[in-house]
């Protein structure tokens, strides 16, 4: 969803991106991620690896929380530069931040429109293990630690059906991106627009 907004001009800053960026070797969450969780966790390269780290705590919701609070608020503070550093370049900039767990993160806290994507569980399993190489249990899991899409939907400013083809979605995306843009150009405005998937 996010590339067709960016077909019509917008800026998507991705939150897994900066995931990967905030957790790179040597880094200060890298470091405490590697004290918290032993470096049984470390591929040969020294970064994590992904796959073990997600099995240690998607399985368990006080080590899951121990990983959010490590990464959470420096994703938050990475994305806060990046979009300030593109409004700086493009004052009327509309920018999308592409969030899995944008709720769950609180994310959605600081941003202007909430986007929820929706999609039944056989298409989200069926597109997570096609995007991470999960396996249907670990696939499973990863959805199990979202919040369900009914939490979700009260914090909606627009929900678009993530099943449809792209020939309909498209111009429901321009549609919004047009409104999105209107929207950038009024001068009370400071904070991107969210993109949330479901």
């Amino acid at each position: 969803m996010a590339g067709l907004f960016q077909e019509c001009g917008a800026f998507v800053i991705q939150a897994d991106q900066l995931a990967r960026t905030v957790v790179a070797p040597g880094k200060t969450a890298w470091k405490e991620i590697v004290k918290t969780f032993g470096a049984h966790i470390l591929q040969a390269d020294r970064t994590l690896d992904r796959v073990t780290l997600a099995q240690v705590v998607f399985h368990n919701p006080r080590k899951l929380s121990d990983l959010n609070r490590i990464v959470h608020p420096r994703v938050a503070r990475e994305q806060i530069r990046q979009t300030n550093a593109i409004a700086r370049r493009h004052p009327n900039a509309v920018i999308i931040y592409d969030a899995a767990l944008l709720i769950e993160a609180q994310a959605h806290e600081r941003m202007d429109r909430v986007l929820v994507v929706t999609a039944n569980q056989p298409i989200q399993l069926q597109r997570a293990r096609q995007r991470d190489g999960l396996t249907k249990k670990e696939a499973l899991g990863r959805i199990r630690g979202q919040l369900s899409l009914r939490t979700k939907r009260p914090f909606a400013d627009y929900v678009l059906d993530g099943t449809l083809p792209v020939t309909r979605l498209r111009p429901q995306v321009r549609q919004l991106y047009q409104e999105f843009l209107q929207e950038a150009a009024l001068p009370h405005r400071t904070r991107p627009s969210r993109l949330r998937h479901s």
